[in-house]
């Protein structure tokens, strides 16, 4: 999946953004848990763009945050972690330092580590949607459930169009917080904002529409077994 790191300060950036229509043969959402949330790989040059009231980024502040950045693409992700610390605890003002440390930390397996992480990116900017997206997948993956939906729905208070948090919500609701009626609706907010279509979604919200009522908890837990292949968007 296409994916861009999250730029010097963050205002900028892209946060993994996989295609709307990127699973095409899949049975349900728990065999879609997890997939997109692993790479991380930057074909532009971040840059230290940020409101006119931020300090200046130094030269070297910039050519620390680019050496992060070609350990990360280079698949050194010990080396690109310990850069992204150093750089987190002497910039704590620089959000995408925070944001692509959680990443990492996420993709290394290390979930309550990216937790803190992207925590401080949220609160470093609190107005940025897909912050709140990613920090719903590092609760998610904690198994910090209603801290997860608490992430998301503040993600869409920000953006209610942003299409891989109404995903993202509709699994939690549908596979861990056994609330089909709610699941259904967000997939089909977010099949609504899908240009191509989704046909993994659109089966899964046809088979919520079938779903008897005491069949939702039954079939949320054995979802939330299925295999770590997942669909969650960042």
């Amino acid at each position: 999946m296409k994916s861009v790191e999250i730029t010097l300060r963050g205002l900028t950036m892209g946060l993994l953004v996989a295609g709307l229509g990127a699973c095409s043969t899949v049975a349900t959402p728990g065999d879609a848990i997890d997939r997109a949330a692993s790479n991380l790989t930057a074909p532009t040059r971040p840059t230290a763009a940020g409101p006119a009231h931020a300090a200046a980024v130094s030269a070297e502040t910039q050519a620390q945050f680019e050496r992060a950045l070609q350990a990360q693409r280079a698949g050194r992700s010990d080396d690109a972690l310990r850069q992204w610390t150093a750089l987190a605890q002497a910039h704590p003002e620089l959000v995408g330092v925070h944001a692509n440390l959680g990443l990492l930390q996420r993709q290394a397996g290390h979930n309550a580590e990216a937790v803190v992480a992207l925590e401080r990116a949220v609160q470093t900017s609190p107005k940025q949607a897909r912050f709140f997206n990613e920090l719903g997948i590092a609760y998610r993956s904690n198994g910090q459930f209603a801290q997860a939906q608490k992430a998301y729905e503040s993600a869409l208070a920000l953006d209610p169009t942003h299409a891989p948090t109404l995903l993202n919500l509709g699994i939690l609701h549908d596979l861990y917080l056994g609330n089909a009626a709610k699941a259904l609706e967000l997939y089909e907010r977010y099949l609504a904002l899908a240009p191509g279509g989704d046909a993994a979604v659109t089966k899964w919200a046809a088979d919520l529409r079938q779903r008897k009522p005491a069949q939702g908890p039954a079939l949320a837990a054995l979802g939330a077994q299925a295999g770590k292949s997942g669909k969650e968007q960042p």
